[in-house]
């Protein structure tokens, strides 16, 4: 017995973490539907992909797919997709490709940032040590690649920009800007190659692949770039208030870490005496917490910042990048694709609220 279209929606957003609000009408509900039997065919292959006959790696390669996970990527995928032939083989594999290297890359990102918790689970460092885990994002990229070569050189090329700019991304926030550089605008080009290039990826591997028209592709690439730096800034609004049950992470858990967000730039970028203030207690709590201190020391200075202009401001900012991502589908024909991926971007930013 099939379900009917009107009930696809409730089943996306508890199976896969969409929201309703992404799909509202008929149109698209069975768009909706759609999408949801693409998925389960993705979900499927990646759970195989994932699977191994050595027990070590079995475990360590799933930890964090079985951990949850909304598949936001393979969704841009295959919701684009719809611009041209739907689910081609090509699209389900960039679909599947797509979500191990965002996998690799979590492995990789909880090592650098010392996070204690992903997805509401210790992170695969704190079950096993900084090697297994490094080693396992090592893995699910090679996987990755393999996945992708099904799909042609193209696909290659794609996957092979997009890793280069993750990695871009990882190193240029090692390492810092340097004197010359704007800390801010560092920061933003940070999260485009980070988290940016990959929802890129997504949106642009749909239309393409499908054999939509090159400048539906083109213009996704921008959308997809654009949705990313917005999803990082709410990220960084919601870093500061966030409810541990719901997202696994305690509140402040980059800033008492020493990840740099942009509340605490614009705070550092002021010349307040206050806020020079704010920031220099904030930094002394950073490195206090390094030497052994409890992080809970920065709960005060945490709160302040929580209630600061700069957060607000950073939130400001998250929609208008959100704003310019729905300015750059213009380009796409009127309907139920289009008013989804509008409604997907305004959802990341209205996390915040």
């Amino acid at each position: 017995m099939t379900s009917s279209p009107a009930n696809t929606g409730s089943r996306l957003a508890s199976r896969f973490g969409l929201s309703d609000r992404i799909f509202e009408g008929p149109a698209a509900k069975k768009l909706a539907s759609t999408i949801e039997t693409g998925l389960v065919e993705v979900e499927e292959k990646l759970a195989r992909e994932l699977s191994s006959t050595d027990p070590l790696v079995d475990a360590t390669a799933r930890y964090l797919y079985e951990a949850g996970g909304k598949r936001v990527r393979p969704m841009l995928v295959l919701l684009t997709a719809q611009l041209g032939k739907g689910m081609t083989p090509a699209v389900r594999d960039t679909a599947v490709a797509l979500e191990l290297m965002h996998l690799g890359s979590l492995y990789h990102d909880d090592v650098m940032d010392g996070a204690d918790r992903r997805r509401g689970v210790p992170s695969a460092h704190r079950v096993w040590d900084n090697n297994t885990a490094i080693l396992t994002g090592d893995l699910l990229l090679g996987r990755a690649s393999r996945v992708m070569g099904r799909a042609g050189e193209d696909a290659v090329d794609l996957q092979t920009e997009t890793f280069e700019r993750l990695v871009m991304g990882q190193l240029h926030e090692t390492v810092g800007p340097r004197g010359d550089e704007d800390p801010i605008d560092f920061y933003l080009q940070v999260l485009a190659d980070k988290t940016g290039s990959l929802i890129a990826a997504a949106a642009q591997a749909g239309a393409y692949f499908s054999g939509a028209k090159r400048e539906y592709a083109d213009a996704l690439k921008d959308y997809g770039e654009k949705v990313g730096v917005a999803f990082q800034l709410a990220d960084d609004v919601i870093d500061l208030s966030a409810d541990a049950e719901e997202t696994g992470k305690v509140p402040g858990t980059d800033l008492r870490a020493g990840v740099v967000t942009m509340p605490y730039l614009l705070l550092r970028a002021s010349d307040v005496a206050a806020d020079i203030d704010l920031a220099d207690r904030i930094d002394s709590g950073v490195q206090k917490i390094r030497d052994g201190a409890d992080p809970s020391i920065l709960d005060g200075e945490l709160s302040e910042l929580r209630d600061h202009a700069v957060t607000a401001r950073t939130h400001e900012l998250s929609l208008q990048w959100t704003d310019d991502a729905v300015a750059a589908i213009k380009v796409l024909p009127r309907g139920a694709v289009r008013e989804a991926l509008t409604r997907f971007a305004r959802q990341l930013a209205d996390r915040t609220r």
